[in-house]
């Protein structure tokens, strides 16, 4: 099992009611790492880690991002306005966070509905530089 494994097992095992994590390359859109607590079809995970790149950095992010730089005249760097994005579907908390050390990496962290969000957040939150570290 490789160290990113690894941590996304110890991060799935500390957020409450958490069913999966991955951790996506969202500049190639690959899954670079997944913990899950059912089998899920390749399929379905290589499309949420293509839907996790859109989201963070599709050419409507990405254009939304630049106007706000040009509005108020900040230089176009690599920082992205987007850190983290918080999804409820009808069953499930999908929390989707971006790296500080390594923007172009995501963890993904899909929770029952019933978890407490500020918990999943917090605990996310803390979960992030073992991950980054992996790297």
């Amino acid at each position: 099992m490789s160290k990113l494994d690894q941590q996304l097992n110890t991060a799935a095992a500390s957020i409450p009611e958490c069913l999966a994590a991955g951790y996506v390359d969202i500049a190639s859109g690959m899954l670079l790492g997944v913990k899950t607590v059912d089998s899920h079809p390749s399929e379905i995970l290589d499309l949420v880690a293509a839907a996790t790149a859109d989201m963070f950095a599709g050419p409507n992010v990405s254009m939304i991002e630049k106007l706000f730089k040009k509005s108020r005249g900040v230089t176009n760097d690599n920082h992205h306005y987007f850190q983290e994005i918080i999804v409820n579907s009808d069953n499930l908390l999908h929390v989707f966070m971006r790296g500080k050390r390594y923007p172009d990496y995501v963890a993904v962290f899909v929770c029952r509905k019933s978890a407490n969000l500020g918990m999943a957040l917090t605990k996310a939150r803390m979960a992030m530089p073992e991950l980054e570290a992996c790297f």
